[in-house]
């Protein structure tokens, strides 16, 4: 009897810990930010990026499929555009399609780098509503291929600097604005531009690239919109899976064909997944906007030391955003086979995209599938890859800057870190900087997010306006 008043006590300590743990995980009190003046020529700015649409820079990894006058139609444009802009910084075109502005400020020891890219993905134009390069604008909605992804920001950074400039504005530090022409297809550009900054000795104090956004309804029990900025990128990796067979007739197979010895080894990938990190993107982001969820999730998140496997579980099961966040993931996205249904290949292979948390390496990621798959008959091989980001700080001014732009340009949105699961030129400046930030300046609903590289890509005026105002306020802290 004494032994289960114990437990029982113990027991109740346990659930009181919790408990009050999750009372007292509210949101955290946040410094009011000064108002900061974001006036524009609000039809200008939408003008010059209709401008910017109709210029089919469309990248391709086969040069002969590009369209180069359309790359230079655009970089053309731009002084009449922005003809401050183009005053006060000349374009300095580097190879790759790499442009670099330099807007020079009072001070040249912390400078700023506004990045976006001005290529963007074919169009398939029959499964358009619009002409996806006529940049048709009705009913308050721009439509056009790059509206979204990403001339909108190409657009805002050029104006928000254009508008000071014009005004007899000057920064405090320099301000770079870096643009690349091949984003998509890890082109070069963004690569040439950071070769130049370390020729010269620069050392940016604070980046910033596309990435997250504000959206709503993205985090579990959270209903306010909330402004993701990623800190830090998975890593890419496309790997093989190859086994090589004497070939033969299909009539008399051996036990396993190589078809068969791939799709088992498939199986066992994605029936053993990677393991769950909570890295300092992930944890943060939970620390922040899991403190505005009701209070049931307020106890799973205030006590991951307790419910961390009940997070692992769900993830695992339900996949999609929040399972990508947590670990390294393998999707299997190509087979090649025999090229007859009727004859045994003599070789076969697998291709996985794999997309690494900051925990893990390539080495890793493949040394570890390796032995999941238990199967000397497979090769594998590193087709092309990457390892994750370095993570960038966010208790730092850097971070404050980009925050307060947020918060004045989109009031009331929860302002929280996360690990940007796609690539973005950012990943370049690993070696210049860890106050790297990606930060796409647009509110976007699920329905305009899932045009991005798809069909009927288009933009609210409103929303491409507000890109404006959040690089007006951010350069003015520059």
């Amino acid at each position: 009897m004494v032994i289960l008043w114990i437990v029982l006590g113990l027991l109740a300590a346990f659930l009181a810990v919790i408990l009050l743990r999750a009372a007292l995980f509210r949101p955290k009190k946040t410094a009011e930010q000064p108002r900061i003046v974001a006036e524009f020529d609000k039809d200008r700015a939408v003008e010059a990026l209709r401008t910017l649409i109709r210029c089919k820079t469309v990248s391709d990894r086969d040069p002969a499929l590009e369209d180069d006058a359309e790359f230079r139609k655009l970089i053309a444009s731009l002084p009449a555009l922005y003809p401050a802009v183009c005053a006060r910084a000349p374009i300095l075109q580097l190879p790759d399609r790499g442009l670099l502005l330099r807007w020079e400020g009072r001070r040249h020891d912390a400078p700023t780098v506004l990045m976006a890219h001005y290529d963007v993905v074919p169009v398939e134009e029959g499964d358009w509503e619009k002409p996806p390069f006529d940049a048709v604008l009705e009913d308050g909605v721009l439509w056009g291929r790059g509206s979204l992804d990403t001339k909108v920001t190409f657009n805002g950074i050029l104006t928000a600097a254009d508008t000071l400039i014009a005004g007899g504005w000057t920064p405090e530090n320099d301000v770079y604005l870096a643009f690349s022409g091949g984003e998509e297809i890890n082109g070069q550009g963004a690569v040439r531009i950071v070769e130049y900054f370390q020729q010269h000795g620069i050392r940016p104090a604070l980046v910033v690239d596309e990435g997250g956004a504000v959206v709503e309804n993205v985090f579990p029990g959270v209903r306010q919109p909330c402004a993701v900025v990623g800190i830090a990128e998975k890593g890419l990796m496309d790997l093989e899976y190859r086994v090589v067979s004497g070939g033969g007739h299909a009539s008399a197979p051996p036990p396993h064909t190589p078809v068969g010895v791939l799709a088992a080894a498939c199986a066992r990938v994605e029936n053993h997944p990677f393991p769950m990190h909570l890295t300092k993107p992930a944890a943060e982001m939970f620390d922040t906007l899991g403190r505005h969820a009701g209070f049931g999730l307020r106890v799973v998140f205030a006590n991951l030391w307790c419910f961390g496997p009940v997070l692992n579980a769900m993830c695992r099961k339900s996949g999609g955003e929040l399972n990508a966040l947590l670990r390294t993931t393998v999707a299997f996205t190509q087979m090649q086979g025999s090229k007859a249904s009727n004859v045994l290949p003599p070789s076969a292979s697998l291709v996985s995209n794999i997309r690494l948390n900051p925990e893990d390496t390539m080495d890793s990621a493949i040394a570890r599938i390796r032995r999941t798959i238990g199967d000397e008959r497979i090769e594998l091989v590193k087709l092309r890859g990457m390892n994750p980001s370095p993570i960038s700080e966010t208790n730092c001014p850097a971070w404050d800057k980009v925050a307060a732009a947020i918060s004045g340009t989109w009031p009331g949105s929860l302002v929280s870190p996360y690990l940007m699961v796609q690539c973005a030129d950012a990943r370049h400046y690993r070696d210049l900087s860890n106050h790297v930030y990606r930060f796409s300046a647009m509110d976007l609903t699920l329905d305009e997010r899932r045009t991005i590289h798809g069909s009927n890509e288009r933009i609210r005026v409103e929303t491409a306006c507000r890109a404006v105002e959040f690089y007006l306020r951010l350069i003015r802290q520059c």
